[in-house]
């Protein structure tokens, strides 16, 4: 299994609303993409203090490598990957993604 982990540099003058949109469709994405499942969402409660600058997060998980693939290329995802684009201070570059191997 992979764990998707997508950190976000959010624009300081980001909307909260358009923001919660994305999330509940990439929710949805996930949920509809065979080998795909777990998505959550959320701020970034940052207990150590190292990562104030990434306030928002989510993570999905996929079954291997090609349900993320499927994923990545989904038309819905690059679409609401795009409004996600625009909320994030830098534009892509506001955005880490980490992909983990998970037992």
């Amino acid at each position: 299994m992979i764990r998707h982990c997508v950190f976000l540099r959010l624009a300081p003058k980001a909307d909260s609303a358009e923001l919660d949109k994305v999330m509940l469709g990439l929710a949805d994405v996930v949920q509809r993409l065979p080998g795909c499942s777990g998505f959550r969402a959320g701020p970034n409660r940052d207990y150590e203090g190292k990562t104030p600058e990434y306030p928002y997060g989510f993570t999905l998980d996929a079954i291997d490598a090609e349900a993320l693939a499927t994923y990545a290329v989904d038309p819905e995802h690059q679409e609401l990957g795009a409004r996600l684009v625009a909320l994030c201070e830098g534009g892509a570059d506001g955005i880490t993604v980490f992909d983990i191997d998970a037992v």
